[in-house]
């Protein structure tokens, strides 16, 4: 134990880990060192983003303790297993014991193997069965309005669009672009259009509010030019809310109104930006959602995994694009043309999975668009001659970090003038979300806290805020802590205006995903802090005419390949990059890996 608090000091495990660690000897009434090993680690992992600690991995490990201990080693894989098997905490898959090892080598607190088990089983009983009471030949036929074909190419969209009404749970996946949304809104428009689908009840939910609002907004103006019935077109849903609304969230606690035993009363549920949500959250849908009810999840696989435990929608998505031959055949009847077969054999859920590749906003000729797909690609030389390719207007590459703040001081001051000016909030908030600074860390010169220091330091020299006192006209905030009696969530950006119905004193104005704009007394709001800087995690769900991301001068781990692209494509118009070139490098050459059991129990071992 005396290791453990070692580690403690130097900051690689927090004092939680040690405590579990002690408590979980503590309960088996033994000092093996094994098992404090594993409880510690198992806690740090679960609290980094992992599901489980794989011992596989972490068996003979060398750890540094520090000059006056030098190294201590991890103990060798067989050895640890079979101490932890003697050890009462620790149980098998399906025994109720605070840790669970299961014969692959992973090892997880209980909690996180039940959330792991009751997705996957989850899912797995909604692949490979065709949704009830489907009109195949009403299907054709609508298929054959939405997508008519304009090219000899394979039209993927409309593929997607005829899986998703015949499977109970789809995933449609594709970068920036590549035409999730309007593919949905089909999609929504196919169902509606099948016998009774006028009474079909549909939910449309995303993880943050922010994320909400777009996606509201990206229905209504798709669904304007659908050429359906207005009948049909009226009966598409517009409303979309964050998924802790639809669940139902409970005061001080972490379960949800609706679950097992009060399900959502609804037939279709379309969930968006699906990579930001944890294996803990998505496990209560699933427990809340309807047994016959569709799942349909949106996202980009590439992106950032969410905060939380899991990398959910990656693990869905598997290692494959292949359908079955039946379903391939199914579904090349429906859109009237052959599909490429590609793998002979795959398992059900590979008929769920659907990936967009051909991005409708970024053109060839786009620098975004190429960046983006070479970073994915962990291309990182190719990034780098993109960025400082001259012909590239919408990609830029900055090496001198002290004009970090002063640009970004620049492209704020016409939102904080917009004020000045009696300009309206929904102005002042488009003026605001056209442009925004993103960090990869919260701390150091180029982190998100400093960052928005100088930057406030800044506009108060230039006379355009006085920052004062905490509240004052124009800051942009950013909820942290979630407010369930407030409907604030964690990621909510706010900014605080006059009121002219509160004559002229100060609110915390949001946006809401019907467009309405919600105004709160300052002193009432959570924790929350100034956003006109934030982290690339936090930028999910959101895009900007113009980014300007900033790496550290230092490598991290926490740079990736996957965060870099996350930064990218939060872009529409314009991507700034302020960077050396060995740490973009060093990030793009860095994939994101969590350690999870959730893909082998999807798409099983391959």
């Amino acid at each position: 134990m005396k290791q453990l608090q070692a580690l403690k000091k130097q900051g690689q495990l927090t004092q939680l880990d040690v405590s579990f660690a002690q408590l979980m000897c503590r309960l088996s009434a033994s000092e093996s060192d094994e098992l404090a090993w594993a409880a510690a680690w198992v806690s740090h992992a679960t609290a980094n983003g992992h599901v489980c600690l794989d011992l596989t991995c972490e068996a003979g490990r060398k750890i540094y303790l520090g000059d006056a201990v030098g190294f201590v080693t991890l103990p060798d894989y067989k050895e640890w297993v079979a101490a932890l098997q003697g050890q009462s905490v620790v149980g098998r898959p399906g025994e109720y014991c605070p840790l669970v090892l299961d014969e692959a080598g992973r090892l997880y607190l209980y909690r996180y193997w039940q959330y792991e088990q009751d997705l996957a089983q989850a899912l797995n009983r909604r692949t490979g069965a065709v949704a009830a009471s489907v009109d195949e030949s009403q299907l054709k036929k609508d298929l054959q309005q939405l997508f008519p074909s304009i090219s000899t190419e394979t039209d993927w969209q409309k593929v997607a669009a005829a899986a998703a009404v015949l499977n109970r749970f789809s995933v449609i996946s594709g970068g920036p672009g590549t035409g999730k949304t309007s593919t949905v809104i089909r999609i929504l428009a196919l169902l509606c259009q099948q016998p009774n689908g006028l009474d079909i009840k549909i939910a449309l939910a995303a993880p943050t509010g922010k994320a909400a609002a777009r996606m509201q907004e990206a229905i209504h103006q798709a669904k304007q030019g659908l050429p359906v019935d207005e009948t049909i077109r009226d009966a598409i849903p517009e409303q979309a809310t964050t998924l802790h609304r639809l669940l139902g969230a409970r005061m001080d606690s972490v379960y949800f109104q609706h679950n097992q035993d009060h399900p959502l009363p609804i037939d279709v549920l379309i969930l968006d930006e699906a990579s930001m949500v944890d294996i803990a959250l998505m496990a209560k849908l699933m427990w809340a959602l309807p047994e016959q009810a569709r799942l349909i999840m949106l996202g980009d696989k590439d992106q950032l995994s969410s905060v939380e435990a899991g990398a959910v929608l990656a693990d869905i998505c598997g290692k494959t694009e292949a359908f079955s031959d039946a379903f391939r055949s199914k579904l090349a009847g429906l859109i009237g043309e052959r599909l490429p077969s590609r793998r002979e054999s795959s398992p059900p859920i590979a008929d769920s999975i659907l990936l967009l590749h051909r991005s409708y906003r970024f053109t060839e000729e786009s620098g975004i668009g190429q960046l983006a797909k070479a970073v994915n690609r962990g291309e990182g030389k190719d990034a780098l001659s993109l960025l400082n390719n001259k012909g590239l207007p919408d990609v830029h590459l900055h090496r001198l970090h002290d004009t970090i703040a002063e640009q970004a001081a620049d492209r704020y001051q016409g939102y904080l003038e917009a004020i000045k000016s009696g300009e309206d909030i929904d102005h002042l908030f488009a003026l605001f979300n056209s442009f925004r600074v993103l960090c990869a860390i919260r701390g150091g010169p180029q982190g998100v806290t400093l960052l928005n220091q100088r930057i406030e330091q800044l506009l108060t020299t230039r006379g355009l805020i006085d920052a004062g006192s905490d509240y004052y006209i124009g800051r942009p905030i950013m909820v942290m802590r979630n407010d369930h009696g407030l409907r604030l969530y964690n990621g909510d950006v706010g900014l605080l205006l006059p009121d002219p119905e509160s004559d002229g004193r100060l609110r915390a104005c949001f946006q809401c995903s019907d467009g309405a704009v919600r105004k709160l007394v300052p002193a009432s709001l959570p924790e929350h802090e100034t956003v006109y800087a934030m982290t690339v995690h936090k930028s999910q769900g959101s895009e900007f005419e113009s980014v300007l991301l900033i790496l550290p001068e230092e490598d991290n781990p926490l740079l990736s390949r996957e965060l870099v692209y996350t930064g990218i494509t939060r872009a529409r118009s314009r991507f700034e990059l302020y960077a050396r070139d060995e740490i973009l490098l060093a990030a793009v050459e860095r994939k994101l890996s969590r350690t999870t059991g959730l893909q082998d129990l999807l798409w099983g071992r391959q």
